[in-house]
């Protein structure tokens, strides 16, 4: 770009530049600013660890005094010892902290939280990688304590993989492309004063998460397989609610999320107390009546870790009935000719192979594809009958209307009824289609044949006729005719469907050339 002649451009362009450069110097202090944010986020985040490590150590705390052993006293000094651990990490990081701080020049006017020279790079570079008073760089120490407190966090956890894989306290890999020799000298050379504070506040984040893993593992440890009361609902688990006369009810009654280890509940149905076998109860009643039947069940439970014993009841039906059949059919409620009528049958009290399925009527025929379930095939519109007997069932009958299948919709491309249609559009199309819209089957109605009428303007009309869907040569040729305000007829339309004798009519379409 040349230079401008006129003085009074030369200072429009220079005033730009000095815009440009304040411009840029205001986006690296909200940078920078930001960094601060961050750690204060980071902070925030650490106190919430700190609450939920507490909460956690009480767990430990309540279910080690509750079931006193040497393991779980173990496990209850591993716990303690892993935050003693990460405590002692966080303030040395504190420390680190603080030196960085002074060295930065300590509060600034504006914000006595943040310190004055916070883009300086040569503090962070000499503090932390090369070192100073011919001490190595301070990274390289944080880098063994880091290493040193994951390894003992890991031994308090048994070194067990699943804590390995949770535990964010760790010395990443150096990047293949980076031409950086140490993590320390990746993590801090060059840094401004600002972004070495997140950092710094990061690894103690990850410390205090790592401890977190620990001690949900020592809580596992020490609580092992037995339940913690807080909550309850008994449960059931039978083969059947509805039986018929003269068989056997049998359910299995326990407390949801209860373990076969624990001793401390006693389970009663109606007041008649139940044995109990790992922890489940089986109660049995023979039937003799037919209806709903009601019965309750309570359940007392012992609080390992108070003492105290509270009792839950629930009160739960069956039902006894006679025996019943059914058909259900799986798409609609009629059957339609020329397609595979899916059907599913049963009858309560009976097996699938005492069961006997016939049909009479509209030409029906079955075929069993399945357990229970049929291809039903009829050919002739009015009724067909489904019959169920055997194994103790009365002859059972189900009657059903048979239909055709419903007309289809003729359509040219997508185009339906009357209608406008671009030239480009229609010159495109290769014929009509017969579509079954909204039918549950899978079947296909054929074209049989229609007549095209060529209505050009102030000309007499040319009609052709078509055998089949696809356009034939003659056709073909009125179609190639087509321009703006022409009228295209297609009469007649006819189409055979799965299980039709003859075609049906489905009426005509026009369409007017645009």
């Amino acid at each position: 770009m040349s230079i401008p002649k006129e003085p009074r451009q030369l200072m429009i362009n220079l005033m730009y530049l000095v815009l440009t450069a304040l411009l840029a110097l205001n986006v690296s202090a909200e940078v920078m600013n930001a960094f601060f944010s961050l750690d204060k986020g980071l902070k925030g985040s650490r106190n919430i660890v700190e609450k939920s490590n507490e909460t956690i150590m009480e767990s430990i705390n309540k279910q080690a005094d509750a079931y006193r052993k040497a393991e779980n006293e173990k496990y209850r000094n591993n716990a303690k010892e892993a935050l003693a651990l990460t405590d002692e990490f966080t303030k040395y990081i504190d420390g680190i902290r603080k030196r960085l701080f002074d060295k930065a020049g300590g509060p600034s006017k504006n914000d006595p939280t943040i310190p004055k020279d916070i883009r300086n790079k040569d503090i962070t570079t000499r503090m932390f990688v090369l070192g100073e008073d011919g001490k190595e760089g301070i990274g390289f120490e944080i880098e063994r304590k880091v290493k040193e407190l994951r390894q003992k966090l890991l031994e308090l956890s048994d070194n067990d993989p699943e804590v390995a894989a949770t535990m964010p306290l760790d010395i990443e890999p150096l990047p293949a492309k980076t031409d950086k020799t140490s993590w320390a000298d990746f993590k801090f050379r060059q840094m401004p004063v600002a972004a070495c504070f997140p950092i710094l506040g990061k690894i103690q984040s990850d410390a205090k998460a790592s401890s977190s893993a620990v001690l949900n593992y020592c809580l596992k440890k020490v609580a092992g397989e037995d339940i913690k009361f807080d909550a309850f609902q008994p449960a059931i688990s039978a083969p059947k609610g509805y039986v018929i006369v003269g068989e056997k009810y049998e359910a299995d009654i326990f407390l949801s999320a209860y373990s076969t280890n624990a001793d401390n509940i006693s389970i009663s149905v109606d007041g008649r107390s139940l044995p109990l076998k790992d922890g489940v109860a089986k109660y049995e009643v023979m039937t003799s009546s037919t209806g709903v039947k009601t019965y309750k069940v309570t359940i007392n439970v012992k609080n390992p870790l108070t003492g105290e014993v509270k009792t839950y009841s629930k009160d739960f039906q069956y039902e006894v009935g006679r025996r019943s059949a059914s058909v259900q059919l799986d798409k609609m409620n009629v059957f339609y000719i020329g397609v595979d009528n899916p059907i599913s049958v049963s009858a309560s009290g009976v097996s699938s192979n005492e069961l006997n399925v016939s049909a009479s009527g509209a030409g029906i025929t079955l075929t069993k594809d399945g357990p229970s379930h049929y291809q039903v095939r009829v050919t002739t519109p009015g009724e067909a009958t489904i019959t169920l007997s055997g194994g103790g069932l009365p002859p059972t009958k189900f009657t059903y209307k048979v239909k055709r299948i419903p007309d289809p919709v003729p359509l040219l491309g997508a185009q339906r009824f009357d209608s406008a249609i671009p030239n480009g559009t229609f010159k495109a199309q290769g014929g009509v289609a017969a579509v079954l819209e909204n039918f549950d089957f899978d079947a296909k109605c054929e074209v049989a044949g229609y007549t095209v009428a060529y209505q050009k303007k102030r000309a007499d009309v040319i009609e052709k006729t078509n055998s089949g869907a696809r356009f034939n040569p003659d056709v073909q040729d009125l179609i190639r005719r087509a321009e703006p305000g022409d009228v295209y007829y297609f009469l007649d339309i006819r189409a055979k469907c799965p299980g039709d004798v003859a075609a049906r009519k489905l009426g005509d379409l026009v369409f007017k050339i645009r």
